[in-house]
């Protein structure tokens, strides 16, 4: 099993590097946020998972070891592979991945390519007290039970004024839903100031 690979960048691909090691070239596929980081013809050193198939023996490389675990973590999920795992590492820093897990932000993952919705409410409600940080215990509840009615029109309003569906949902919750629109995003705000 290969632990690291350290060797100078010789080729930056659209998805991937070529990591030449000592003469050898390692195929290794690497998020957006990696690639960003990583220099042609400097040195470098990642982490490296193997996927070995049937019919492909694929290298993932991550220049630390808790993106390299983070990976991991959403290799675990149900029907998640290493495309999408790869493809949501790419859509924020490992920190931004982990902190919209914990919060239940399923817009955010969906952002990912290949993410539906139910991958992402699926991510949040397997990983959300697995990544490390503070999680709402409310995210699996407004999860499980559908996601968010985008049909309300405060929670459309609470959007708009820059909230997210999982902290709209959760400021309108315990708001009567026979008020009218105007009065429910009033309270929300209220009830958040």
């Amino acid at each position: 099993m290969i632990s690291y690979l350290n060797g100078v960048v010789a080729v930056k691909e659209l998805d991937s590097i070529i990591l030449d090691v000592n003469g050898v070239g390692y195929g290794i596929i690497v998020s957006a946020n990696e690639q960003s980081v990583l220099v042609q013809n400097e040195t470098a050193k990642l982490f490296i998972y193997e996927h070995i198939k049937e019919d492909s023996h694929d290298l993932y490389g991550f220049t630390n070891t808790a993106s390299k675990k983070l990976f991991e973590q959403l290799l675990s999920v149900k029907n998640v592979g290493p495309k999408v795992s790869m493809a949501v590492l790419g859509i924020g820093t490992e920190n931004a991945v982990r902190a919209a897990i914990a919060s239940g932000d399923i817009k955010f993952l969906q952002s990912a390519k290949g993410v539906g919705k139910r991958a992402a409410e699926q991510m949040i409600v397997e990983l959300r007290d697995k990544v490390g940080l503070a999680t709402t215990n409310d995210a699996e509840d407004i999860v499980t039970r559908g996601g968010v009615n985008m049909n309300d029109e405060a929670i459309q309003g609470l959007i708009a004024l820059g909230y997210s569906e999982f902290d709209a949902q959760k400021a309108l919750k315990e708001i009567d839903m026979d008020l009218s629109v105007e009065e429910r995003i009033t309270k929300a705000l209220k009830g958040n100031a």
